[in-house]
């Protein structure tokens, strides 16, 4: 029996990892890295293993970062299913569609950018070597239809027609559709096969809907090893879903290897009690500026937790009721997954809200915006509000716009309440913008590059580490010490590699057989 760690290993994007037998190989999630678009992009295309030797994929969750690349597994000589949680399953087909989509769109637009630019040069006046204004205008106009379609086809026939190379998305929404019906969704507690002599029990992992740790007991050469796999793990006493599992059926106790995530290693969360009053804090400090309160959340989990939060402040009358604009189609499709799920809430969710009829993701100054058009009234409105808007970490969506107008105002504020990983702009805007914080905001802003230009950022920039959705170092050894599993060894995966290491020391010292796997490294477990 052995792991191969192919993902997420000492970084914190990509979540993959191979369980092997002489008859199985299963893979633990198949995520998509996110970072920079390039050493990304680069990484995404290239499978570490062969499809068509995998029997069956395991998702832990939904989020992109560990299923964003099952597409591609399907599309190459896949033939096994995807197996996950009932609320994993519905959520992955919204985000996955989500991701082909902007594959598609970043494709094209980075291939009408060429093709534009190569006509540019083509079209320049010799005497000046510049383009005309009427020219850049009839060019675009061959290109695009309107200010924001492209004419894809036309396009394509130029690019082909100049031998200029083209984009191909990652995957298609085609593609999508195509993976989408090897989804299988189980109930937790339940074993499921998941290969011949493999077998996997779910349990909740409290990180976002449907989110598990997985139990996965593997037979090979009459031996029986059991595996146990974190996936992401969620805090404890955050509002809305259970707190992650402690208590493990006898049958799923005793673990020959646990692969835990590290995101937080080293760093410890405020409270989760001080969260709604950080919250109020921040609204109060933002509302005495006269300002708006922007905030890159993901669609995903960080999104229905904040409109939970916002309707009990505005519920109780603690804060100003400003607009609160919800500007993302995924999310507002998100939201109704949430509402389809209520078996996974916590009891103060049912108690405060559902066993009183009432939802706990809509109230009246609340609008979940859907169109371009929505959204352009949103961004371009000046008076006072709270925008909501993807991706969490700032590299794609129409948080960027948000961004665009509203960054460079220092009555309005931007609040970070989520991981960013390192080469984002979300973590530049982190990094920063807090340290022009801590300075006084002394001198000149930090500039930001976003959208082809550079703005200042003069919006004041918070952090509220506490609306993570992963366990922080404490969380992560009380779902050690107060779990009722017996563990042989640990292996550390999902951290940045000092956080990482840092638990792996931290562990050490008191008593765990803990490791940090290199990426590809390959471990063998012996049969006891």
């Amino acid at each position: 029996m052995y792991v191969t760690f192919y993902g997420a290993v000492r970084e914190v994007t990509g979540s993959m990892h191979l369980l092997g037998t002489a008859t199985d190989r299963v893979l633990l999630d198949c995520g998509m890295f996110q970072g920079h678009r390039k050493e990304s992009d680069t990484k995404n295309r290239t499978l570490p293993v062969d499809p068509g030797i995998v029997a069956n994929v395991i998702l832990s969750h939904a989020h992109i970062d560990h299923s964003g690349r099952i597409p591609l597994l399907a599309r190459d000589r896949f033939h096994g299913r995807v197996i996950c949680t009932r609320a994993t399953a519905d959520a992955a087909a919204l985000l996955l569609l989500d991701s082909a989509h902007i594959q598609e769109s970043d494709a094209a637009y980075l291939n009408y950018k060429r093709v534009r630019n190569f006509l540019y040069e083509v079209r320049q006046s010799r005497r000046t070597n510049k383009v005309s204004e009427a020219e850049k205008k009839r060019i675009k106009k061959l290109l695009k239809d309107g200010q924001h379609h492209l004419k894809i086809s036309q396009i394509n026939e130029l690019a082909a027609a100049h031998n200029l190379a083209v984009v191909e998305p990652l995957y298609t929404v085609e593609d999508v559709n195509r993976t989408l019906e090897i989804f299988e969704g189980y109930p937790y507690e339940t074993s499921v096969a998941v290969g011949r002599g493999m077998e996997c029990t779910f349990y909740d992992a409290g990180h976002i809907l449907g989110s598990a740790i997985s139990i996965v007991h593997a037979k090979e050469n009459d031996q029986t090893y059991t595996i146990g796999y974190t996936g992401d793990l969620g805090r404890f006493g955050k509002p809305i879903l259970k707190d992650p599992s402690l208590r493990f059926a006898e049958q799923d106790r005793d673990l020959d290897l646990l692969i835990m995530e590290s995101t937080y290693g080293l760093r410890q969360h405020g409270p989760v009690a001080d969260l709604k009053d950080h919250l109020k804090q921040v609204l109060l400090a933002n509302e005495q500026r006269g300002g708006t309160l922007v905030i890159p959340s993901f669609a995903y989990g960080r999104t229905q937790e904040l409109i939970y939060i916002l309707n009990e402040l505005y519920r109780a009358g603690e804060v100003p009721r400003l607009p609160v604009y919800v500007d993302s189609p995924l999310a507002t499709k998100l939201t109704r997954v949430f509402g389809e799920h209520p078996e996974v809430y916590d009891r103060e969710t049912v108690e405060t809200f559902l066993e009183k009829g009432q939802s706990p993701f809509s109230f009246p100054q609340m609008t979940f915006v859907s169109s371009v058009e929505e959204s352009m009234a949103a961004m371009r409105d000046t008076n006072p509000h709270i925008v909501l808007a993807a991706s969490g970490m700032c590299e794609a969506g129409r948080i960027l716009h948000h961004l665009r107008y509203k960054m460079h105002n220092p009555r309005n504020t931007i609040l970070i309440v989520g991981y960013m990983a390192a080469n984002t702009l979300g973590r530049r805007i982190l990094d920063q913008g807090t340290a022009y914080e801590r300075s006084g905001r002394q001198g000149e802003p930090p500039l930001m590059r976003l959208l082809g230009k550079v703005y200042p950022l003069k919006a004041h920039v918070v952090s509220l580490e506490g609306f993570s959705a992963h366990a922080d170092a404490e969380e992560l050894l009380r779902f050690l010490k107060e779990s009722n599993l017996r563990l042989q060894k640990i292996a550390l995966v999902h951290g940045e590699e000092e956080q990482s290491l840092g638990l792996e020391r931290r562990l050490k010292q008191i008593g765990y057989d803990a490791c940090v796997p290199s990426p590809g490294e390959t471990m063998v477990l012996q049969s006891s």
